[in-house]
């Protein structure tokens, strides 16, 4: 088990693209409660479950284990709550913390977040140039909110 403590952002361009490549995400949701998720995914061709429990606004308990990418498959094409979400992640380095940023697809095109993961919930961080304003308490961010209401419906 893992913590995970993470702030989220918008992004304001699109300068990231230059410093990494992108890797394929499909996810969906086979269990979506207030404070919990059950999640399955492909990262590129790798499969995976994962259950997070929300222990803070910023702190969730994070279960994740590799499954075959059949089994993934399965589950996204036929147990899943909702459509699936579909992202490009670039995976970025920036003044010693990973920062990812997720460009969305389907019927969430448009919609571009970066997500950085710290030790502690007061840790500080310095953000690139590209990162805008924090999301990290808005819940229509999360994925499994993009799930069930997709960024192309939200009014504008």
């Amino acid at each position: 088990m893992a913590l995970e403590i993470e702030h989220k952002f918008l992004v304001n361009s699109t300068a990231y693209r230059s410093l990494a490549k992108p890797v394929l995400y499909r996810q969906g949701y086979l269990a979506v409660l207030p404070d919990k998720i059950v999640r399955v995914r492909t990262v590129g061709e790798t499969g995976f479950i994962t259950v997070k429990f929300r222990v803070s606004q910023l702190t969730r308990k994070e279960f994740e284990y590799e499954i075959p990418v059949s089994d993934t498959m399965e589950m996204l094409d036929g147990m899943c709550i909702g459509p699936i979400v579909e992202k490009y992640r670039y995976t970025i380095d920036y003044k010693n913390f990973i920062w990812e940023v997720d460009e969305f697809l389907g019927d969430n095109t448009g919609l571009i977040v970066a997500e950085i993961e710290v030790d502690t919930e007061g840790q500080q961080f310095e953000k690139p140039d590209w990162v805008g304003e924090e999301v990290t308490h808005n819940p229509r961010y999360l994925n499994s909110n993009l799930s069930k209401h997709p960024f192309n419906t939200w009014n504008k």
